[in-house]
């Protein structure tokens, strides 16, 4: 492995790149499809090249920019807030995480919906996940796909269970606070 460092500063390995791939990202043209290679028979058709490479959506189709989007997001424009989670004991005793619409998947990694970064005893991805339905106005918690418990308000967690105000939620060394902003007298 041979390190190399770019003129913006980032590292890399020049064994496996050719140039470095965190500049190279922001000069691709991620609205065209490039070959890796050249295509050994020229004779290939140019106006099925030229169609492969040059693809663009149906009239009257939206480009789809690969991200699912809850249905709130769909007919207001945002993806309101509907309760939380305040961290009252572990690594980020004080701080709050957002709860929105559909499912929240919490664990340590940053790209998780709720990120429990400071607490080394949670998963890295998915230890649980903390839903609302917008139909109904019901939260949830569900026990997650990693080998660490959940508990909510001190009894092991194994099925997805109601959450209410006021109920707390321990994963790892940490204990967050349940509050609801959508509820009976509210909802987006």
């Amino acid at each position: 492995m041979t390190m190399k460092r770019c003129n913006n500063g980032h590292f890399y390995d020049s064994d496996k790149y050719k140039q470095c791939p965190y500049c190279g990202i922001a000069n691709m043209d991620a609205s065209r499809t490039m070959p890796i290679v050249q295509p050994r028979e020229p004779e290939l058709d140019t106006a099925v090249a030229v169609a492969a490479t040059e693809a663009t959506p149906l009239a009257g189709t939206q480009k789809d920019d690969g991200k699912t989007i809850g249905i709130f997001q769909k007919t207001k424009g945002i993806d309101p807030v509907v309760g939380w989670l305040v961290c009252i004991e572990g690594p980020d005793k004080g701080k709050d995480f957002r709860i929105k619409s559909e499912r929240n998947f919490i664990g340590r990694d940053a790209h998780m919906d709720i990120s429990l970064t400071g607490d080394q005893s949670v998963s890295r991805e998915n230890h649980a996940i903390i839903s609302f339905n917008p139909k109904n106005g019901v939260f949830r918690i569900i026990p997650g796909e990693s080998r660490g418990l959940v508990y909510l308000n001190d009894d092991e967690l194994f099925a997805p269970a109601e959450i209410e105000k006021g109920d707390i939620i321990e994963l790892g060394g940490s204990k967050l606070k349940f509050i609801p902003f959508c509820d009976e007298g509210f909802s987006w």
